[in-house]
This record gives structure tokens, C-alpha cells and sequence, in this order.
């Protein structure tokens, strides 16, 4: 018997059709027709596409639920407090290089509450999910983040911002002070898969600023489902407010915390010189 609930049912066939037309596209990426919605922040036909899609899939299903979508803004709902929060193609960039490391990430927000997920890897073919209470899931293998307590012996993930996105010296700070603490950090270009490797034990924590609501909400709910703690730098329950985002295995949340509170004030002295 399947453990899915009928709204992750619904949410996974719609990752999954969209996910198709991603493949489609992928193999034929030098022929995408691409339009620039800013410097370095592009957006391609698959995109579209894949947004199309999922929407009209959650529509049929769930017609009074609202949505947040990366390309089309946003749609009240008619019950008044449910909505998807829908990232069609994450990793839009990877996508466009021929790089296999790209997802679609749907969240369902109700009351104000994150309470189901699904991370869909085309490539692998590989669904993530949760839902709240419930546990998070690889297709049907509970997720359980690492049990690391050293960070020495951690790697991390984070995203490095590009052209487009500002605050390149507080990030280089963060890194000049997390990178001699710990085993590795990676950037993989995916902050949704990202959270799902934390959820799923293969990195230890990740962290990034100037996030959008889609490229993180489903993935919160993964690391905490998890078992992990996700908080913004300082330890605040603002994430999709504030774009900022701390996600680890839980023992290692202080350590990093103190990290980046550190690297902020060394920035924040750099700033007064």
C-alpha cells in the first residue's frame, strides 16, 4: 500500500508530467529559445512549460487552492488559505548549460503552515516528499538527516551569488570563516535538491541568502520532516520572509550559527572602516 496521501498523489503526478517535458527539452537544450529576465537570471521556454503544466494539473485537482508561482506571480485562493508555492524548473541555469542537476519543487502552504512537499529530480527520476507530521520520504525510504556532530567532519552546501544578485562580500566573508571548519561546501546550483541532500544525510547543512519563497519552501519542510532544524542565520522562524536560510542535522546548528554571526560582524567592521 502506497504511503502517500492523496495530496501528495496529486502533487507527484504533476512534478512528473512536467518533469517529462523538462527531459524533452533537455536533450534538445541548444536548440531552447531563451529570453533574459535580468542580468544572469535566465528564463527558457522549458520553464514556462513546465509551469503551465504543474498549474494546470493542480487546478483539475485542487481548484479552490491558490498558487505562488516563479513565472506567473500570484493567484489568491478562493477557500481562502491554501496554496501551492511552485518553482517549475530549479537550477534554471544548469538546465540551460546541459548540466544534469535540476528539479521542480511544489509546496503546499495552508493557514500560513507548510504542511506537504514534493522535490521531483527528473534525471534520476527520483521524488522527495513530505508532508507535516508525517516524515519525509525518498520515493518510498524515510529520510533522516546526518548524525554528525563534529564539523570538522561536515560538508556543507550553499549557493554563490551570481551578477544578477547582490551581497557578494557578506558571502565571501561567510565563506572565508565556514570554509577552515569544515571537511568541504559545495555549490551544486540547486538550493531545492540542496535541501533535500541535508534531509537526506548527504550534506550536513546548507546556507544561502536572497532566496525566493519557491526555491526553499518545499525543502523546509524536507529537512524538518527530516529531522533537522531550518532558521535564518540568527535562529529566527522567518525563512520565506527573509529569503535566508540556515538547514543542518540539527547538532551542528550552533556551531554554524556562531560561524555566521561571526562572519557578520566582520563584515559589518569592514563596512565602518
Amino acid at each position: 500500500m502506497s504511503l502517500q496521501s492523496a495530496v501528495i498523489n496529486v502533487m507527484e503526478k504533476a512534478a512528473i508530467k512536467a518533469g517529462r517535458a523538462l527531459i524533452r527539452d533537455f536533450k534538445e537544450v541548444e536548440h531552447l529559445q531563451v529570453s533574459r529576465k535580468g542580468p544572469a537570471d535566465f528564463v527558457s521556454a522549458a520553464d514556462l512549460k513546465s509551469e503551465e503544466i504543474i498549474k494546470t494539473e493542480l487546478l483539475l485537482a485542487r481548484p479552490q487552492f491558490g498558487f505562488l508561482l516563479e513565472e506567473g506571480g500570484e493567484i489568491a485562493p478562493t477557500d481562502g488559505n491554501s496554496r501551492w508555492i511552485i518553482d517549475p524548473l530549479d537550477g534554471t541555469t544548469n538546465f540551460l548549460h546541459a548540466i544534469p542537476h535540476f528539479c521542480i519543487s511544489i509546496a503546499l502552504e495552508q493557514n500560513n503552515e507548510l504542511t506537504a512537499a514534493v522535490i521531483y529530480n527528473p534525471i534520476t527520476d527520483d521524488t522527495y516528499w513530505a508532508e507535516k507530521g508525517r516524515g519525509a520520504f525518498l520515493n518510498d525510504t524515510k529520510l533522516v538527516v546526518s548524525g554528525r556532530k563534529n564539523l570538522e567532519n561536515s560538508v556543507l552546501a550553499t549557493g554563490i551569488p551570481h551578477k544578477a544578485r547582490p551581497n557578494h562580500r557578506p558571502f565571501l566573508h561567510n565563506l572565508m570563516t565556514v570554509m577552515p571548519e569544515v571537511a568541504g561546501v559545495r555549490r551544486f546550483g540547486s538550493a531545492a535538491l540542496d535541501l533535500c541532500y541535508v534531509a537526506q544525510g548527504r550534506f550536513d547543512g546548507f546556507f544561502e541568502t536572497d532566496l525566493a519563497q519557491w526555491d526553499m519552501a518545499a525543502g523546509i519542510l524536507m529537512v524538518s520532516e527530516a529531522g533537522g532544524e531550518v532558521t535564518t542565520y540568527s535562529g529566527k522562524d522567518a525563512m520565506l520572509a527573509t529569503g535566508e536560510i540556515l538547514a543542518t542535522n540539527k547538532n551542528l546548528h550552533g556551531s554554524i550559527t556562531r560561524l555566521l554571526s561571526q562572519a557578520k560582524r566582520v563584515e559589518a567592521a569592514a563596512q565602518n572602516k
